[in-house]
């Protein structure tokens, strides 16, 4: 919940300096922000906490690190590129690998749900 709710900061702030600049090129960004680090974040804790065997497992750490890993890299490197800082070339290999981590830990988060949330 904690991690989720410095994305959403993070998401908002990047939301207000659009609005307040006039500038939108990081509209992008700011969605990815908000819904693979804010929403997708908190969706993931509050199923854990619903399912107790499902929190406690080793594959809700695992998923835990791997998304949050992934989240932070691949939402950083878009601001980047979307600022101009990086050129697309420049994203790889970190943001193919960072999405990556996010998608092995939504499977891990599949595979402990199909084994735990019953």
């Amino acid at each position: 919940l904690i991690t989720g709710t410095i994305f959403l900061v993070i998401g908002l702030l990047i939301g207000m300096y659009m609005g307040g600049s006039g500038d939108h090129s990081l509209a992008l960004g700011h969605a990815h922000i908000n819904l693979i680090g804010f929403v997708l974040s908190v969706i993931f804790a509050l199923t854990y906490r619903s399912y107790a065997d499902m929190g406690a497992s080793r594959l809700a750490t695992y998923h835990f690190w791997l998304h949050l890993i992934g989240a932070v890299v691949v939402n950083s490197m878009l601001l980047l590129f979307l600022g101009g800082r990086i050129s697309e070339a420049g994203m790889v290999p970190l943001a193919p690998l960072s999405e990556l981590a996010i998608v092995i830990g939504a499977v891990l988060f599949l595979f402990n749900a199909w084994k735990n949330a019953h």
